[in-house]
């Protein structure tokens, strides 16, 4: 059984899927990664979380991100589920979803809890950076459908906290102001952060998000 921590190298595999056979690390390429898993097919939360993440397709490509599911139901299930999904969520499924009859991806991520269900997948989600790192891990109980605005905003930040040396606060969204990491002098902090800062304690510096145009 698999431990993943954040900053792990995320395990390559190759698995069957509704768009043929992919290995994991060719199809995300240079790209960042959510790898998310669903417990079954034919579930009522599957099928509109599945839906979900099919309508933010423009903004998951704005981030150069790529999206693969997961469920251990096998391809042909798979493929007459995805036409449910269209049907009932009004979009077009258009990620690859894992066949994982045989447990082996969900046994990499660690995604079978057996306190829950020693059988079916829990709703893990995984952030995978461009270097293969692991750089975000959720796990939902199978009951609570997941937020794919949060993923985005996660996504957001850790694209900015990437190239810039600040981190994001609480309930941070794109365009709000963020926080100079502590690393970071005030004198210093000056030159690398233009717009200007506000020092509210020394250690808590709130400076306009870097990379946003005015």
């Amino acid at each position: 059984m698999s431990s993943l921590k954040l900053g792990d190298k995320a395990p390559n595999f190759d698995a069957e899927t509704s768009e043929g056979k992919i290995n994991f690390y060719d199809y995300l390429g240079d790209s960042w990664g959510i790898l998310f898993s669903h417990p079954a097919d034919y579930t009522p939360v599957c099928t509109t979380e599945l839906g979900a993440a099919a309508k933010y397709k423009d903004e998951f490509e704005k981030r150069n991100v790529k999206v693969m599911a997961l469920s251990v139901d096998g391809v042909e299930s798979h493929k007459d589920w995805i036409k449910d999904i269209n049907e009932t969520q009004n979009t077009t499924v258009n990620f690859p979803i894992i066949a994982d009859k045989d447990r082996k991806v969900s046994g990499l991520y660690d995604m079978i809890h057996p306190n829950a269900d020693d059988t079916l997948t829990v709703r893990s989600v995984y952030v995978i950076d461009p270097n293969k790192k692991v750089r975000l891990m959720i796990t939902y109980p199978a009951s609570t459908g997941r937020n794919f605005k949060e993923l985005l905003r996660v996504i957001d930040s850790l694209q900015l906290t990437e190239n810039y040396k600040v981190a994001t606060p609480a309930d941070w969204k794109e365009g709000e102001d963020v926080v100079i990491s502590t690393s970071i002098s005030s004198e210093d902090a000056k030159s690398m952060f233009p717009k200007g800062f506000k020092e509210i304690k020394p250690y808590l510096r709130m400076t306009p998000q870097p990379n946003k145009k005015d």
